[in-house]
């Protein structure tokens, strides 16, 4: 498989986000809203499997019926209900999409959700405020004006470029989205330099230059405080407040790792990326690779997939290349004559038996990766002047 990300710049949502500060009623009534917000996405996903050749515009359709017949849904903004009926169909369109390539596996059938964690609105709903660090919501469950607390400043953008807002809840607080229609580039200084990674488990990732990059390990460093947070909340009786307030607890501590992790992966992306003009990695299925249950919680707390995804974003943002090659025997052949070397996940370094090459794994694999890259590329490029 070989995945081209084309230098040329396109037009993408930006997403920024801030804190929302509020009062505990205007924050009981942003959880009426999403719990709302959930029900119509629920239900627009019963009307999909109850009726045959349903469409996009049936489940928008759906919105209008579900705000006549129940009076907490006509509280809901009108463009929020097209939102979460634009979720269900979201999950059903890649659904469908799955069908159609026949990925082997689960096809991912969509899902009814116990619990919300956001309500969308899109143009209509909400107000910012002249100096925008205040947002009003209009609905009918009055959530009013809420602070917006954060670095960002919205007075670069026009109310215009802003197509939807997005209320989040967290473990933390309430945090309010705003997906910001501009095209995002950044000068990059074009030195020619091309490079393949191998991510890991020793490292988080080896270049074909040698370089390493270590592997943070947030979980395990974490896991001690999570095991005591997730005794306490054993230990307390169900229903509790003390048991809400350990959940609430352990829900930080998760969320802290959590964003610990995104932060590593994204500093590292813009790092590789701004320093190389093309990248070639792995594209790994990481959903098979975490089957194998000895390594499936350090293979989950590496997040190569998220940072992969990253590399991708700011080779678009940087006008550079990102390149995803095929994982087959990387690992295995021999980057200086091809010779297939058999060796074990275990066996941590290339010994080729034909040119004597020796040197690590790792190292190895991303010099193949690379070379790959490259013939792939050229053979795309080819058949596109044939």
């Amino acid at each position: 498989m070989l995945t081209f990300i084309y230098r040329q710049q396109v037009e993408a949502m930006l997403v920024l986000e801030a804190k929302l500060k509020g009062k505990q009623s205007q924050y009981n009534s942003i959880d009426e809203a999403i719990r709302t917000a959930l029900f119509i996405r629920n239900k627009a996903l019963r009307h999909w499997i109850d009726n045959k050749d349903v469409g996009k515009n049936d489940l928008s359709s759906l919105c209008a019926v579900l705000a006549k017949e129940f009076d907490f849904a006509n509280k809901l903004n009108s463009m929020a209900r097209q939102a979460s009926a634009d979720r269900a169909w979201l999950a059903i369109a890649r659904f469908y999409d799955k069908c159609k390539k026949k990925k082997p596996g689960k096809k991912g059938f969509p899902r009814f959700k116990k619990r919300g964690h956001s309500v969308e609105y899109k143009t209509s709903g909400w107000k910012l405020s002249a100096d925008r660090k205040h947002i009003t919501f209009s609905d009918g469950f009055n959530i009013g004006k809420l602070k917006i607390v954060g670095t960002r400043d919205l007075s670069f953008y026009s109310i215009k470029q802003i197509k939807r807002v997005r209320i989040v809840k967290r473990a933390d607080g309430y945090y309010c989205q705003f997906c910001v229609d501009v095209e995002r580039t950044e000068l990059h200084q074009h030195n020619g330099k091309q490079i393949g990674i191998d991510v890991g488990l020793e490292f988080f990732y080896t270049d074909s230059d040698g370089k390493t990059v270590e592997n943070p390990r947030l979980l395990p460093k974490s896991e001690k405080s999570l095991k005591r947070k997730q005794r306490k909340v054993s230990k307390c009786k169900k229903g509790s407040s003390n048991r809400r307030k350990a959940v609430k607890k352990l829900a930080k501590k998760h969320l802290k790792v959590s964003r610990q992790r995104k932060d590593f992966a994204v500093k590292t992306a813009r790092a590789l990326v701004q320093s190389n003009d093309l990248v070639v990695y792995e594209d790994l299925q990481v959903r098979n690779m975490v089957k194998n249950h000895h390594l499936a919680k350090s293979i989950s707390d590496a997040s190569w997939s998220l940072f992969t995804d990253w590399v991708d974003y700011y080779a678009k943002v940087f006008d550079t290349w990102a390149i995803a090659v095929a994982p087959h025997y990387t690992s295995q052949d021999c980057s200086v004559c091809g010779t297939r070397v058999k060796k074990s996940l275990s066996t941590r370094t290339h010994k080729c038996h034909k040119c004597g090459t020796v040197m690590h794994r790792d190292h190895n694999a991303a010099k193949q990766i690379l070379a790959k890259g490259i013939k792939n590329t050229v053979a795309h490029f080819l058949h596109l002047e044939i």
